[in-house]
């Protein structure tokens, strides 16, 4: 198999891979709180060759070494955690995250943490009968302690502040039901994706090297409103855009792929 196989045949399985991430990206154009995904490409491998000293001739302009690529390889997937366009709601427990914090939500009774950015919220009974702020999936939001945040039956409306505080209006009175845990991302490439909307930590990284505790405030330009949905960040023009530049260069590693077999077959029917 000749270098221009080996290229074009792994140039072709990187842009197959990339067309799947754009797939992926405009399903979820309509998705609450989605974050398009990102890829990066890298070389695979450059060989340097140094021709002979008799390439070297009066007048020849092009220097004697050339470069040899061998194709083209995903070098890392991240999401891009940009602000979508917020959509108003009215619903009471709906929530929209400005700026690039996310929500830590508790997935199982051992504690494990996850982050999303999907803020449509519900009141979940457990088996104890005792009702909690989740996610539509079930998951529980978590409160600046680490706890699910538990609200009581006699809670007829519920408020939630610019900075996560959660008052309970009742018949006696207002009453303070704790604050939503926000956390930024400090290197978003190590979040891994385990849903459309829900990033764990990538394993064996150190939660503290990958995120950071913040409170939403107007100095950091993070708050959250109630009454608004976050909508995907996904811009379909700009996708499309892409999805026709990786299909058309896939076409052309497709063609490269097909040229180098035909030369081989002709090579190979030449009699000496």
């Amino acid at each position: 198999m000749n270098g221009s196989m080996i290229n074009a045949m792994v140039s072709m399985n990187s842009l197959q891979q990339k067309l799947d991430l754009l797939a992926d990206n405009i399903a979820n154009a309509n998705t609450v709180g989605y974050k398009r995904k990102e890829a990066s490409f890298e070389d695979l491998l450059s060989t340097k060759t140094q021709q002979p000293s008799g390439f070297s001739q009066p007048g020849r302009l092009t220097p004697l070494g050339f470069n040899q690529g061998w194709g083209a390889r995903l070098g890392m997937i991240q999401p891009d955690l940009a602000q979508g366009p917020l959509k108003q709601t009215d619903e009471q427990y709906d929530v929209a995250i400005t700026g690039d914090a996310l929500l830590e939500v508790i997935t199982d009774t051992a504690g494990t943490r996850a982050y999303t950015r999907n803020g449509a919220l519900q009141l979940t009974m457990d088996n104890t009968g005792s009702s909690f702020l989740t996610t539509k999936d079930g998951y529980a939001i978590s409160d600046v302690d680490g706890n699910r945040i538990e609200i009581p039956s006699e809670v007829q409306s519920l408020r939630i502040d610019a900075d996560g505080s959660l008052v309970g209006e009742t018949a006696a009175g207002a009453v303070a039901l704790g604050q939503i845990k926000l956390v930024q991302a400090l290197k978003p490439a190590l979040l891994s994706q385990v849903a459309d909307n829900l990033y764990t930590v990538a394993d064996g990284m150190n939660v503290a090297d990958v995120l950071r505790t913040v409170t939403a405030a107007a100095d950091n330009d993070i708050s959250i409103r109630q009454g608004y949905l976050e909508q995907s960040n996904v811009n379909l023009a700009n996708e499309m855009t892409e999805l026709i530049n990786v299909q058309r260069a896939y076409q052309l590693s497709s063609r490269a792929l097909s040229s180098s077999d035909t030369m081989l077959g002709l090579a190979n029917s030449l009699r000496g």
